[in-house]
């Protein structure tokens, strides 16, 4: 009959429910739907997506910022905060940066300007003089992503350890956990002899029982005296003496021997006795010391006083039957113990944890002279086995007996190159140095020649250390060492001694003589000799090979002397087969090579000038850079800095067979000069390098000589310093001489005979230096005026040029220069030509100034990188100055070429460098009235047209961050330098320039967003640079101008988009709003209508109207796109609030913005986030993060209000509903429409899901009825662009970081701010704010140390599999190792004790305002159990003991406000909150016992106060029904914890005086 009865009732309800609540079969208005199945069948899928055709969102025009800063003068001006109203004055200005080049003194000759005509070395010497020119951003540091803050202050040096439930060991023994002593107490045990307690009975010694005492401290720190009949103490006491209620312990022999006596507060005593006299004291000292701690303890609560108790006794009456309002006090105190050591939420949040420099730009640095792996060798000794005394008196020490010279270089075997300058190094004795003194090679003491370049520091005497350089290192370049002695004769000869191991003294002495008249005769004359190798490097990444020594000294082969001949002995190096058929000579080269220290004192340059940290000590000490001949190709070059201008001449190889104009023409010298002049008196100019131990300059250099060769070879290298500027009489003039070895004394034959000459001008076609392999005829006679006759074609007037041998190209050689201000280029050397021609003279046509523009686009790629800054200059110079629009864009298409061959070769950072410091645009005058930034931005326009080369416009949008940086840097010259940054904003540029611009970004728009499929990368580095461009303009520009650039190209944007377009509008955005004052660009003001408005009456916006659009346009725009975002599918959405949460963290660590006032003042800015997540509410679904497995522990449970789960069908939702309150009516504790937490509902949801319930009809009611006064938020939908919102729930990384964006404002924004939100805020709207702040507790719960290794290893394993596609939905970050696991517990316990603290604190703020509305309807309202659900919320869910002691305060609060709601009407909240209490009071941490016994105890007393103390009849009753329900539920609560929390419970109320004086009243 029961049944029946029952379900006749359920039936009886729906009905009616379903004809007056047809509310419940969707909660969101889901357009013109024909038909109520159809939504109920889409609500049902949980995954519904709306088909209605995205409608593009309503175009908001921004404010003309300018007119409104001039309009709201005086308002900003009076703000408190105008500083965050307000550009800062002088936020950028231009700098000049001195030069610091390596060397100490500069690298321009003081002559070379002067000298300097041609337009190409003009350009280049600027180059290399000038200072960098640089644009500083005075607050560029605040300009980036929040990773670049300059203050980083965003990770906390160490984080509070938390103590949480759901860590402790399950396995750990309960017994041992509850009645353990805590740290610091005492615990003792033991068998004692019990009197008895009723004292009608007089003690004998027979009335005294043995029992087994053990003394167990209490969660509270109080003490129990429990006694067993045995040892087994897991079983029930036979009974408990509360030692809070004990007077004292005293000592009582009278009865029995070794007793002593417990008094009580209520004059009782206990006897008790020991064994022993020594156990007797032990227990009274201990008992003794346990209640002089328990009194310490009192005394010092009473000092602090107790937050609730003294409201309570100075509230003890009653008033008209509820308690009085003032509770200010104990709300201070609360919000100042919460308000102690508190952590900035973003200081926890993931992102700010890992460290990622992805987004960051490369630190640009300026020029700078670079090296490749420079290589230290160092020369010791040459000695042979042949050795003797050079002296006459043979007094001297041992050395060679003739002196030799060492030719250092590196050979490249890979590439047959050879890849250094000769580093020449005299290892000879002093001694066997004098032997050749006075033949030609100067004296000890001429050290600096009086040649070019001046200004030249010290050369080293002797260098014995050379510095080589090798910028592509790999295991098959060799040192190579020639070995070249005083020439003698023929190498066989002249080597024969020292092949021979035979009786040496005899031979030296013999080889001394000869050496002796050989160097007196022909001392300034070498002849090859030997020659050794080693290997340099063991691997491709330049490590040394150090151990490696160098080869035997095999003979110098003269049919082998040629650099090619040298490769393939090279080639057979490591073949010692063949190598051992080569002679070798008896003696040894000491020669170690080493690593070069950056910073190695006392080195001079190629140049011989001193580098910065020379120090000179004594001659030899030096160290020598040596030239590389670095690789022609362009990943190998860099932009030259530094002046030089060096030829190396060599001399290759001479026929002479066949001539017949010599008599004697075999033992060939070949003399080099250098000369300015043909004529006959000209002398040659003093610019070749001299030999060790000589002057630096000479006039001339000889090659070495090979003995009776016709058809010699040469292996030389005379190295040159040329003049500043060439001229066509420059030329290099070889004579060749006849060198007589005989000397036969009778004889006495010239040493020198001319047998020819040859010349080689070094300017050819117009000017250019012509470089290569070159084969020359060779003069007989040497006229004046000799160049202008050349291969025998032109005869001179006067005397007839003889040649040798008709005039066949008999003499071969080739020349290298390594200069900085000379081009081998044709046409860069063309282009440079015409443009001086242009200077000088009008009839130069800028036609054919196109032609050789287009055709630098021919260039060698080395070249243009060598002279890259030089290059850009002189384009950037031609840009302003042309006529006609064909020539800005072919300088721009030449840049572009320029520009994309860079990145192609991997060289952008110099285009960084050039346009960040070298870059600097004519400066603004009458004459020039173009600009570089508007003919730029022209060109660029034209480029883009769709009519052009395609290819082009291609390179122009990839590499477009460059021209946009020249616009930037030359608008902020053109302001400085014109004076027109000292006007307002809308005078500063012509209309021309804003026309100009405007056209520019509009012709990118269809290039970025249309075009994007076919050149990805090209759109999106176009879509990045435009921004930064956009940044930028903020700064120079009319800021409202800019403001409508960025509105016109977020409009080509539109709902439904693919992912790369919506990629491309957030990371404008994020570009965008990183500008360093974003903040005033917002203007965070009231915008009222009077003339000054003070914050405090603003009326704030709390959805996206279309005035807070406008008015604060960038955080408009951004959250306009983040709630349409928000409709997208979750990999766009994921983009969107990573841009809005990234942009909050940057204003939180913000220092200019740290004071609380700024935060609270920036947190208006972002108050529309709350529409945005109400709107979406429904979505924030967290009903599946829960752990697995915790069925069995309610605690751990996740419980989600019904709010916060789909939409179900109707009749889901009014069953669950219905069988809660039927079975509350049947319970008999609740009215038909309560309900009362029962076995049933609290497995299957949370209690405040039937709260929820009660008086639904008429909560949701008035929610339609509020539309009207809601929140705008059908402007905030339409504003996003979408009439039907989706209903796909979000993930659990997006709730998160939209929810710590929520909280962050909620923390940060000020009490009135708060208040003028919830008065503002319609019920439903209300009820939406705590369902959030409720997510927030269930989304930052701590789920465990347990669970997030799990997580860990999860991941792990799904990476392995391959199927990580969604596991980022287990955890933010990842744990694999124990440290991982401890870190990542460490940030999710504090995040979720700073969540709880964040929600109690907006709890307590809106208690204390809306007082009244809670207390409406006896408490018993939709808002009040709102409220309450989210307090109860923090015990169902896991919380850190920090934050578990405000929660427990925050309900003492709670209750003592609003007892009516707990102690009149319906007793379900009662209920609820008595359930939650006494699952704590079975909690695993003794500190959530203690407190929730405390707080139970203050819930049944407050009671009794409220009846007027006569009874608490309500709380009883329902902690029996919760007991019961804990049974039901298997909690366990048979514990020996929860026999500890009701011990507690009797403790406080035994301690209570004051209800044992109204007990003693009655």
């Amino acid at each position: 009959m029961g049944c029946t009865t029952s379900v006749v009732l359920l039936e009886g309800l729906r009905s009616i429910l379903e004809r007056n609540c047809t509310y419940v079969k969707g909660s969101v208005e889901l357009g013109a739907l024909e038909d109520e199945e159809e939504a109920q069948s889409l609500w049902g899928s949980h995954q519904w997506i709306p088909t209605t055709a995205l409608v593009k969102p309503k175009i908001i025009e921004p404010l003309d910022y300018e007119n409104v800063l001039l309009q709201r003068k005086t308002q900003i001006i009076s703000d408190v905060l105008r500083d965050m109203l307000q550009f800062p004055t002088e936020d950028f200005q231009i700098s000049t940066l001195r030069r610091q080049g390596r060397t100490l003194l500069s690298t321009v000759p003081e002559t070379a300007e002067k000298e300097a005509s041609s337009l190409f070395v003009q350009e280049c010497i600027k180059t290399y003089k000038s200072d960098w020119h640089v644009v500083n951003y005075k607050y560029e540091e605040y300009s980036g992503d929040f990773r670049q803050l300059p203050h980083k202050v965003l990770r906390p040096e160490k984080l509070a350890a938390h103590v949480f439930e759901v860590d402790e060991d399950v396995e750990k023994d309960e017994d041992a956990a509850s009645l353990g002593s805590q740290k610091g107490g005492v615990s003792k045990h033991g068998w004692l002899y019990k009197g008895n307690m009723n004292s009608a009975i007089s003690v004998t010694m027979r009335s005294f029982k043995r029992r087994y005492f053990h003394l167990a401290q209490l969660g509270d720190g109080s003490y129990n005296l429990n006694f067993y009949k045995d040892e087994n103490t897991s079983k029930e006491p036979k009974g408990t003496i509360f030692l809070d209620s004990c007077m004292g312990v005293v000592q009582n022999s009278k009865v029995r021997r070794f007793a002593f006596e417990l008094k009580m507060q209520d004059k009782s005593t206990f006897l008790l006795a020991a064994d022993s006299e020594a156990e007797m004291e032990e227990w009274i000292s201990i008992l003794n010391k346990i209640l002089h701690s328990s009194f310490e303890q009192a005394m010092q609560e009473k000092r602090n006083g107790d937050l609730n108790d003294d409201e309570e006794h100075g509230k003890a009456e009653l008033s008209s039957g509820s308690f009085q309002d003032n509770f200010q006090t104990a709300r201070d105190v609360e919000s100042r113990m919460r308000s102690e050591a508190r952590l900035k939420l973003f200081t926890l949040d993931p992102d700010t944890q890992k460290l990622d420099f992805s987004g960051i730009e490369p630190d640009v640095r300026p020029f700078e002279e670079k090296f490749g792996k420079r290589v230290l060798v160092s020369c010791h000794n040459l000695s042979f086995n042949l050795q003797g005394c050079v002296t006459e008196n043979e007094e001297g020490p041992t050395t060679n007996v003739e002196p030799f010279y060492v030719v250092l270089s590196l050979f490249d075997v890979q590439n047959s190159r050879k890849i250094s300058a000769d580093f020449r190094v005299d290892l000879n004795h002093p001694l066997v140095r004098q032997i050749t003194y006075g033949q030609g090679n100067g004296s000890d003491s001429e050290i600096i020649g009086d040649g070019p370049p001046e200004g030249l520091g010290l050369a080293p005497h002797y260098p014995t250390q050379g510095v080589f350089s090798v910028t592509c290192p790999h295991p098959d370049i060799f040192l190579v060492a020639r070995i070249e002695k005083v020439l003698q004769g023929g190498i066989t000869h002249c080597t024969e001694p020292y092949m021979k191991s035979s009786d040496s003294t005899k031979v030296a002495q013999k080889v001394l003589k000869n050496a002796k008249t050989a160097c007196s005769r022909l001392g300034q004359y070498r002849m090859p000799f030997a020659w050794a190798a080693r290997p340099v490097f063991k691997d491709a990444s330049g490590t040394l090979e150090k151990n490696a020594r160098f080869s035997a000294l095999y003979r110098q082969d003269s049919s082998k002397l040629s650099d090619e001949d040298m490769f393939k002995l090279l080639t057979d190096f490591r073949k010692p087969e063949k190598m051992a058929k080569l002679p070798v000579l008896l003696g040894n080269l000491d020669v170690t090579i080493d690593n070069v220290a950056p910073d190695v004192p006392n080195c001079v340059t190629t140049s011989y000038i001193p580098v910065r940290n020379f120090e000179q000590t004594g001659s030899g000490t030096s160290l020598l850079e040596v030239e590389e001949f670095v690789p022609c190709i362009a990943k190998c070059a860099q932009p030259f800095t530094i002046y030089k201008n060096h030829l190396y001449v060599y001399p290759k190889h001479l026929k002479y067979d066949g001539q017949k104009s010599f008599a004697k023409a075999r033992n060939i010298a070949v003399c080099v000069e250098f000369k300015d002049s043909d004529e006959d008196e000209a002398q040659p100019l003093k610019c070749i390098y001299g030999r060790p131990g000589g002057p630096l300059f000479t006039k001339q250099a000889y090659a070495a000589v090979l003995h009776h060769q016709h058809n010699p070879e040469f292996y030389d290298e005379i190295k040159i310093e040329l003049p500043t500027q060439l001229h066509e009489k420059h030329h290099l003039l070889f004579s060749f001489f006849h060198v007589s070895c005989d000397n036969n004394s009778k004889k006495k034959d010239v040493v020198e005979t001319p047998v020819g000459s040859a010349w080689l001008p070094l300017l050819k076609d117009g000017g250019r230096v012509i470089m290569n392999e070159q084969q020359l005829p060779v003069a007989a006679n040497l006229p004046a005026g000799y160049l202008s006759s050349q291969d025998g074609v032109s005869k001179q007037s006067g005397s007839e040029i003889k040649w040798v041998d008709g005039g066949k190209p008999l003499f071969t050689l080739s020349t290298h220069l390594v200069s900085t201000v000379y081009t081998q280029d044709q046409h860069l050397h063309n282009f440079f030509q015409h443009c001086q021609s242009m200077d000088m003279s009008e009839q130069a046509s800028e036609g054919e100034l196109i032609k050789y523009l287009k055709s630098l686009h021919a260039m060698e790629g080395h070249v243009m990188v060598n002279f890259l800054p030089t290059i850009l200059n002189q384009l950037f110079c031609v840009l302003p100055r042309a006529s006609h629009e064909d020539v800005a864009v072919n300088v721009t298409r030449v840049m572009v070429h320029v520009v994309a061959q860079c990145h192609e070769e991997g060289l952008e950072h110099y285009l960084r460098s050039f346009v960040k410091f070298v870059f600097k645009p004519e400066p603004y005058s009458s004459i020039c009235l173009r600009t570089v930034h508007e003919e730029l931005a022209k060109a660029m326009t034209a480029i883009l047209k769709p009519s052009t080369d395609f290819l082009t416009s291609n390179k122009l949008l990839k590499h477009s961050w460059y021209f946009f940086e020249a616009l930037v840097k030359s608008m902020a010259y053109y302001l400085t330098e014109s004076g027109k940054v000292k006007l307002s904003r809308n005078q500063r540029f012509s209309a021309s320039f804003h026309h100009t611009v405007e056209t520019l970004v509009n012709m990118l728009m269809p290039h970025i967003t249309q075009k994007y499929k076919d050149n990805l990368d090209a759109s999106r580095n176009a879509n990045h640079s435009l921004a930064l461009f956009i940044k930028r303009c903020f700064t120079f520009m009319d800021r409202g101008f800019v403001f409508k650039q960025i509105n016109n190209y977020m409009n080509c944007f539109v709902p439904g988009d693919p992912k790369t377009l919506f990629e491309f509008k957030f990371e404008f955005l994020r570009v965008v709003c990183n500008h360093e004052h974003y903040i005033p660009l917002n203007l965070p003001m009231p915008f009222g209508k009077g003339r000054i408005q003070r914050f405090q009456d603003l009326q704030l916006d709390y959805s996206l109207t279309d005035d807070f659009c406008r008015n604060h346009f960038l955080v408009g725009l951004l959250l306009r796109e983040v709630g349409g975002a928000l409709q997208e599918h979750r990999d766009i959405r994921q983009i969107a609030v990573q841009v809005l949460k990234g942009l909050m963290i940057k204003h939180t660590f913000d220092d200019r913005y740290a004071a609380k006032s700024h935060q609270a003042r920036l947190a208006t800015l972002y108050l529309p986030l709350f529409g945005l997540l109400q709107e979406n509410v429904y979505r924030l679904d967290i009903k599946d993060l829960a752990p697995l497995g915790n069925h069995n522990n309610m605690r751990e449970d996740s419980l989600v209000p019904n709010s916060m789960v789909p939409p179900q069908k109707p009749g889901s939702c009014i069953e669950n509903a219905l069988h809660k309150d039927v079975f509350g009516v049947i319970s008999g504790t609740a009215s038909p429409h309560s309900s009362t937490p029962n076995v049933s509902s609290v497995h299957h949801a949370d209690s405040r899901g039937s709260l929820a319930s009660t008086d639904s009809a008429n909560s949701l009611l008035d929610k339609s009825s509020d539309k009207t006064n809601s929140l705008e938020k059908s402007q905030c939908v339409s504003a996003v662009g979408s009439t039907v919102l989706r209903c796909d729930k979000l993930d659990r990384d997006e709730i998160g970081n939209l929810l710590m964006c929520f909280l962050h404002i909620l923390k940060s924004m000020s009490e009135e701010a708060l208040f003028a939100y919830w008065n503002k805020a319609a019920p439903s709207e209300l009820m939406d704010f705590f369902t959030l702040i409720e997510i927030c507790l269930h989304q930052f719960r701590y789920m465990g140390k347990r669970f997030i290794a799990r997580a860990g290893i999860l991941h792990a394993r799904l990476q392995q599999l391959g199927a990580l596609e969604n596991a980022h939905t287990i955890n933010n970050m990842y744990c694999h190792t124990e440290a991982d696991v401890n870190s990542q517990c460490l940030l999710e316990a504090n995040v979720s004790t700073e969540v709880c603290l964040t929600v109690l604190d907006t709890l307590s703020t809106f208690i204390m305002g809306f007082k009244t509305q809670l207390n409406s309807d006896l408490g018993h309202n939709p808002l009040m159990k709102t409220v309450f659900q989210v307090h109860l919320c923090f015990l169902q869910i896991p919380q850190s003991e920090a934050a578990l002691k405000q929660v427990f305060t925050s309900l003492r609060t709670f209750i003592f406000k609003f007892p009516c709601t707990f102690f009149d009407g319906r007793a379900d909240m009662c209920a609820s909150l008595c359930y939650e209490i006494l699952k704590c009071c079975n909690s695993k941490l003794s500190f959530i016992r203690s407190d929730a016994a405390h707080l139970l105890y203050f819930l049944m007393k407050s009671n009794f106060d409220y009846t007027g103390r006569k009874s608490f009849v309500r709380t009883h009753l329902q902690v029996v029904i919760a007991v019961s329900q804990l049974i039901a539920d298997v909690i366990g609560i048979g514990s020996t914890r929860f026999q500890q929390s009701l011990s507690i419970i009797n403790n406080c109320a035994n301690s209570d005086k004051s209800i044992k004086v109204g007990e003693e009243h009655r």
